[in-house]
């Protein structure tokens, strides 16, 4: 059996047993979702997203140092250097305590300003929001030192420990949507407390996990300075990709916020439930497939790299334009069966962010690609620069058409112009083909969305919502476009392969 082989055999295993995770997750955080947003209420729901929203905010410090210690990891990890790697992992975690000391202190100046200066927040609620922006950054900091423990699971592709400990951290969020009902004190701060000892609790699961396992997760202070400046080299130019799509998310967020209050904040919070729990897939998917990519550059089998790269993209398209057509179609009545009291604009929200996920799903494998080969400063100049223009478009054309779902109608057309900079700058970076990725991808997979999604509308068109028409419409979505997957997404020798494993599974 050919390593290339046992590699695919792995990437599927992974992807089954993240998707097992995945399902268990989306159900609870479904029902938990509901259950806070009725006992929190509108306002307090929509408080809670935007504050944490600020705190996001400072992934824009963190996000890039984070991606570059997944990048190093896996990286040493395919080279087989255990020495190298020791060193990385405690240099990493070197560097993420001392960023979040400096966090916190920048967070607590500048955080609490704003809250209280230009916030468009109710006077007699801000002093719990300023309670769930201090538990906030506390959870923050926690995650954000769990990292290398996380990116050292997921280069050994260990992802049933991966598994475990998420449905772990679902059932917690379970049990604290209980614990907020019969709150002792206000319930907002409540849940953010508790929120923050969850995740205390599974950053100690995380350490505990990985120095049972890995020999190079025994920490040791090492300040290696050539190391050190390695990644900082790294991070200091992927910096401008991760700060560009948080103030895309969390920018834009607070911009809803100021021109039209909490209750647009709570439709955004549903929205991006939906958009978490659905894209997902494509998460859990490319989890799976990313460390056969970096691993494959570094070992220079570049052949079955750009197998990975062109592949990942259609699978990981196909694998959420599935579960999105029906959601897409059915999102009021599903919104409504789900949390009985729907907040405004929550359905066009839903719509919109669903057609953004599919645009930004396209390029997953192509940024992993970028990553792994360590040259990134003209990549995340163009395309980061790129996706900045997200804020400050949407804020322009808010002051003349005051219309929330502008946000999201920017970031589609930006997202796609970040995947035209990516098809340009990957074109001499990895050797990548722009004609046969349009060809292969691109134009496949616009044809698969074009073609199944007809009669599923149609019919949507001429029926009224209740539950058998909704079951009809999500039976004819999903077999839709498993079909047209099926006979125009795949080549001979795919379609082939699904059939004959359809025909042994029946047997």
């Amino acid at each position: 059996m050919s390593l290339n082989t046992e590699n695919n055999k792995r990437i599927a295993k992974n992807t089954l047993l993240l998707y097992f995770r995945m399902f268990l997750t989306i159900i609870i955080s479904l029902y938990t979702s509901r259950v806070v947003l009725k006992a929190l209420g509108v306002n307090d729901y929509g408080i809670y997203n935007v504050v944490g929203g600020i705190v996001s905010m400072f992934n824009i410090l963190s996000g890039s140092l984070s991606s570059a210690i997944s990048r190093f990891i896996t990286f040493e990890l395919g080279k087989n250097d255990v020495l190298k790697l020791k060193k990385v992992f405690s240099s990493s975690l070197t560097i993420q305590i001392i960023l979040a000391i400096f966090i916190v202190v920048i967070a607590e100046i500048v955080g609490i300003w704003f809250i209280n200066e230009k916030m468009n927040i109710a006077p007699d609620r801000l002093h719990a929001a300023n309670w769930v922006f201090h538990f906030s950054i506390l959870t923050f900091v926690v995650n954000l030192i769990s990292v290398p423990y996380n990116a050292v699971i997921i280069a050994h592709e260990r992802m049933s420990a991966f598994t475990y400990i998420s449905i772990l951290d679902v059932v917690g969020k379970l049990l604290i949507a209980y614990f907020i009902i019969i709150s002792p004190i206000d319930r907002l701060v409540f849940y953010a407390m508790l929120m923050c000892l969850i995740a205390v609790v599974i950053r100690f699961v995380y350490a505990f996990y990985c120095k049972r396992n890995f020999e190079e997760c025994n920490y040791n202070f090492i300040w290696d300075k050539g190391l050190i400046k390695q990644m900082f080299s790294f991070a200091g130019w992927n910096f401008i990709g991760s700060s560009s799509a948080i103030l895309r998310d969390q920018g834009g967020n607070i911009i809803l916020n100021m021109f039209f209050g909490t209750t647009v904040n709570a439709a955004r919070g549903i929205s991006y439930q939906v958009f978490s729990a659905i894209y997902s897939f494509v998460t859990n998917f490319m989890t799976a497939v990313n460390p056969q990519i970096t691993r494959s550059y570094a070992i220079g089998d570049h052949e079955y790299m750009m197998k990975l790269v062109y592949n990942g993209s259609r699978f990981a398209c196909y694998l959420l334009f599935i579960l999105s057509l029906p959601v897409i179609i059915n999102a009021d009545y599903l919104l409504y069966m789900w949390l009985g009291t729907v907040p405004e604009n929550t359905v066009l929200f839903v719509r919109l962010i669903l057609i953004f996920a599919l645009s930004e799903a396209i390029s997953k494998p192509l940024i992993t690609a970028q990553l792994a080969t360590g040259n990134i400063r003209n990549y995340q100049l163009v395309v980061g620069g790129i996706q900045m223009l997200n804020l400050p478009i949407s804020y322009i054309i808010l002051i003349f058409y005051e219309r929330p779902e502008t946000i999201f109608i920017v970031a589609i057309v930006v997202s796609h112009l970040c995947l035209a900079s990516r098809l340009y700058m990957l074109r001499k970076l990895i050797d990548l083909s722009v004609k046969k990725f349009l060809k292969k991808v691109y134009i496949n997979i616009i044809s698969v969305f074009s073609i199944s999604s007809i009669i599923p509308i149609c019919i949507s068109l001429f029926i009224e919502s209740d539950i058998l028409n909704f079951i009809i419409i999500t039976i004819m979505s999903i077999l839709s476009s498993i079909l047209t997957i099926l006979f125009i997404g795949l080549n001979k020798t795919e379609r082939f392969y699904i059939l004959e494993k359809v025909r042994n599974f029946r047997r």
